[in-house]
């Protein structure tokens, strides 16, 4: 008899994604207009906000492997989101600029645990139900984007309640996140993943990827400084604030559905053309919005980004594990990880940089699409590769 899929702890890590990525650094986009206007930030430090947060991610993503070696990442998971949760609500008592970074910084290490506990969580539920695999991650992953949506309901209304109503807001953020993170231990009581210290594990080449790497370190660079700023872009653009919480909620959508709209693609492709497609068609959604304010443009720019972004993630992953050896894939992984976050942690203080100058935001996101745009033509020089780490055409 074939095993049903376990949808309530499936359910459960998706509310884990929810708080690592959509409440801790998605939901930025929407209180950064209001911060910006009550404390006074440039362009740059309010891009600052995000590259330590970036930063922080990273550094969590590189202990995550040691630290999953020796406990069990359930109990990572709930670490982290529990964590993500307190450091969440305490943005909303802090008005140093000093606080505030170091408060990202933190919540960015929190979040890369909690993501990734939950993502090993992920995998190891799909093993159960092969059949069921793709429904399973396609939740998890799609988590992040019910935190888009969350943040796009709950955020405009409580900063428009005064000028510092995005402290209020920030505190919100952190209750609905411990929330969250409850509903998560409930509902995964039965699932654990114990160290395992013993598991083969070998180096990867990076120079056979390194067209793969390039593209993806350019994915880091370019799509975060859409995700950090197109809300303030559309604020100055004169767009009404419903408009905006509409544009907010329909590139969530976008993210539930990512998942399943390009798993075939993934599949059946072994070189670097997916990746290419992907940052292609981001470029695209980056630049729309640069040439036109009509709301026509700006959904369709919302609906596309949505639906692209987290699949340039598992583009990379799916490259790994069909070019190398299954002892190669944690490591290899890894190498891509360290590529993306390089240029996540750049992105958004380079676009603040670039806006605070001529030209303003309108011409920081078109660099943001440039720079996306030469990611997909150095993914598409990727070629496959045998299992020795040689191209094979």
């Amino acid at each position: 008899m074939t095993p049903r899929v376990d949808l309530r702890a499936a359910a459960a890590l998706a509310l884990a994604a929810m708080v690592s990525l959509g409440l801790a650094r998605f939901s930025y986009a929407l209180l950064l207009p209001p911060m910006r206007a009550d404390l006074g930030w440039s362009y740059f430090t309010a891009g600052m906000m995000n590259t330590v947060n970036a930063a922080g991610y990273l550094a969590g993503a590189l202990l995550a492997p040691a630290v999953l070696r020796r406990f069990d990442a359930r109990a990572v998971m709930l670490a982290g989101g529990g964590l993500v949760a307190v450091l969440l609500a305490c943005h909303g008592f802090a008005r140093s600029d000093a606080l505030l970074l170091a408060l990202r910084a933190l919540s960015g290490v929190a979040s890369a645990a909690s993501f990734v506990g939950g993502g090993l969580l992920a995998a190891r539920l799909a093993m159960r139900t092969p059949g069921s695999a793709g429904l399973v991650l396609g939740l998890y992953y799609g988590g992040v984007g019910l935190g888009i949506i969350a943040s796009a309901w709950w955020v405009p209304g409580l900063v428009n309640l005064a000028p510092d109503g995005w402290m209020r807001a920030w505190q919100v953020l952190g209750v609905a996140a411990a929330l969250a993170t409850a509903l998560t231990a409930a509902g995964t009581r039965g699932l654990a993943a114990p160290p395992a210290p013993g598991a083969p594990r070998a180096p990867f080449a990076w120079w056979p990827m390194a067209w793969g790497l390039a593209g993806y370190a350019m994915f880091g660079l370019g799509y975060i400084g859409y995700m950090t700023f197109i809300v303030t872009l559309l604020r100055e653009q004169g767009m009404a604030g419903g408009v905006i919480q509409a544009f907010y909620v329909l590139l969530g959508a976008g993210v539930v559905a990512s998942s399943w709209l390009w798993a075939g693609l993934l599949q059946r492709h072994r070189g670097g053309r997916p990746l290419s497609l992907l940052n292609g068609l981001l470029a695209l959604a980056t630049l729309l919005p640069v040439l036109s304010s009509q709301p026509v443009a700006v959904f369709a720019s919302g609906a596309l980004f949505g639906a692209v972004f987290l699949s340039v993630v598992a583009s990379t992953t799916a490259l790994v594990r069909h070019n190398c050896d299954a002892a190669v894939w944690p490591s290899g992984i890894a190498a891509f990880t360290i590529v993306f976050a390089a240029g996540q942690i750049v992105g958004p203080g380079f676009v603040g940089f670039v806006a605070d100058g001529p030209g303003g935001l309108v011409r920081g996101l078109a660099i943001s699409a440039g720079v996306l745009a030469l990611g997909s033509l150095l993914a598409a020089f990727q070629r496959p590769l045998d299992r020795s780490g040689a191209a094979t055409g």
